[in-house]
């Protein structure tokens, strides 16, 4: 938790990646994390392949059926993970969906996520109101932040709710589209943007969802903290593989 919030005080914006654990091979989830912290990356959401992964657009879900394929498993990105702050410092949390989270036992997940130096949890498809009821005391216990996310269509009035129940940043949803659909930002989504900073909330807002290249990021964080970017790397690893991870992220910068 608190190697995100430091990350957030930082004087600078932020760069997130995403990448799905197991992909391209079983075994390069650790070495991945590793050239991204050495890149410069500011934080990384490891995604937790999952079989039905509706927010997700074709790329993301082709490089978790491919992870799947190669035989990616909760109990495996820990194993992978159980020396990981040996070597990583920066903050890191796992996206994904909440069934393999609850299939595992939630809060087994996330005593696994506290021994392993996970920062945080995004999962999407869990509401705030089930999140506040049955699980934010197992969060708090072993000191996870949970993301929430919003997009142009959330009202106000839920954003300031979420604001209220988070503690570290808030994702921000570009558009209501599938992740990896976008090519950049147009007029409503800058004014979005736009609108959520105006409402000078506690917690700063991460850009994530058609971001690309250097000109959509540095359109995302002109009114944000920082941005994510997933479906272009993801795209990049699939074409270069380990190897254009440097290029990728000096061409962002």
């Amino acid at each position: 938790m608190k190697r995100i919030q430091n990350k957030l005080s930082e004087n600078n914006k932020l760069l997130s990646i995403y990448f799905t654990a197991g992909y391209p091979k079983l075994d390069d989830t650790v070495e991945i994390l590793q050239l991204l912290e050495k890149d410069g990356v500011d934080m990384i959401e490891i995604g937790l392949p999952f079989s039905d992964p509706l927010a997700d657009g074709p790329t993301i879900q082709e490089s978790s059926q491919v992870a799947l394929k190669n035989g990616m498993t909760t109990e495996i990105l820990f194993q992978q993970l159980k020396d990981i702050r040996k070597m990583v410092s920066i903050p890191l949390l796992i996206m994904g969906y909440f069934n393999p989270v609850l299939q595992f036992g939630v809060e087994n997940f996330c005593k696994k996520c506290a021994e392993v130096g996970i920062d945080g949890l995004i999962l999407p498809d869990l509401p705030l109101a089930e999140y506040e009821e049955h699980y934010a005391e197992i969060f708090k216990k072993y000191d996870l932040l949970n993301i929430f996310l919003i997009t142009p269509q959330t009202s106000e009035e839920r954003i300031r709710m979420i604001d209220t129940a988070s503690e570290g940043f808030i994702y921000m949803v570009s558009s209501a589209s599938v992740t990896g659909s976008s090519s950049g930002f147009g007029v409503s989504q800058q004014e979005y943007f736009k609108r959520v900073e105006s409402l000078q909330l506690k917690n700063p807002q991460i850009v994530g969802f058609g971001i690309n290249n250097s000109g959509t990021f540095q359109r995302a964080t002109k009114h944000a903290k920082g941005a994510i970017i997933g479906s272009a790397f993801i795209k990049m690893l699939s074409e270069k593989g380990l190897a254009g991870i440097s290029s990728f992220i000096k061409s962002i910068r």
